[in-house]
């Protein structure tokens, strides 16, 4: 059985009802408690969480999904404090021992001491950017993909845990010119050809 834990980082707040990506949260594990092979745990990070038991969640999976909207290039505020609050409880605790350095020769190193090897993440971001501003030149992000340019941070903090990446999915103009049927079935192929094809068993 494959581990699958999946992290809802949405909030209401502003403008933003979060509904986008608690449709996106609800596809996922729909998907997974529906395909043979998999075992699956959710955290809606709105939700009252204990530091400790999502540790374990973290340590338990093969695979954690992560979904957020993006908000000022960033992730949302509540989404950044359960990563701060997670992953300084997760010191020693099955998420990292250190930084990977040693005093002996501290320049070389950096970023090694994750203890989350052998497992893998997913990621899922929304935007009311349109994709074009991510590919077209002379538009706002200058030809650099989400992944390279605004979350390229992110990838770096998982691979610190020793997680792998597996490719992403984004979700744009989701304000302007949302087409839900349609993302849901890009999304929904995009899960069979990395788990279905991959890891079930």
């Amino acid at each position: 059985m494959t581990k699958i834990f999946i992290i809802n980082g949405g909030q209401s707040f502003g403008h933003s009802g979060g509904k986008f990506n608690e449709t996106v949260a609800a596809q996922t594990l729909d998907f997974f408690t529906n395909s043979e092979g998999f075992e699956v745990k959710i955290t809606n990070v709105s939700d009252d969480y204990n530091p400790a038991e999502e540790v374990e969640k973290y340590v338990w999976a093969d695979v954690v999904i992560y979904h957020t909207p993006v908000w000022w290039f960033q992730l949302p505020h509540n989404f950044k404090k359960y990563i701060d609050v997670v992953f300084t409880e997760g010191h020693a605790k099955g998420i990292y021992n250190s930084d990977g350095r040693s005093s002996a020769n501290p320049a070389i190193n950096y970023g090694t001491g994750g203890t989350m090897h052998g497992r893998k993440y997913m990621l899922t971001t929304s935007w009311n950017a349109p994709k074009e501003a991510f590919t077209l030149p002379g538009e706002f992000f200058n030809e650099r993909s989400v992944d390279d340019g605004p979350l390229f941070g992110f990838h770096r903090m998982n691979a610190f845990t020793g997680m792998e990446q597996l490719p992403s999915m984004h979700f744009h103009d989701v304000e302007k010119n949302s087409d839900i049927m349609r993302d849901m079935k890009r999304y929904k192929e995009h899960l069979e050809n990395l788990f279905i094809k991959e890891y079930a068993n």
